[in-house]
């Protein structure tokens, strides 16, 4: 019992020491693989326009 505690508090201080260390090297993904090329940003909230329903309009049956 004594090896599985003290192996569990190694493996805890291992994961809060290398947790650090890699804190220091992380970098968002916008700034990382910023360029000049196309830049997209937040693209809002409504990008279908005010008249969408959601639906797909049905056309009105064509008597023969």
């Amino acid at each position: 019992m004594k090896v599985f505690l003290v192996s569990a508090v190694v493996a805890i201080l291992l994961a809060v020491a290398v947790s650090a260390i890699l804190g220091q090297f992380h970098e968002p993904a916008y700034q990382r693989f910023a360029g000049s090329g196309a830049y997209v940003d937040h693209p809002g909230h409504n990008l279908v326009g005010p008249d969408w329903s959601g639906l797909a309009p049905v056309p009105p049956a064509q008597e023969s």
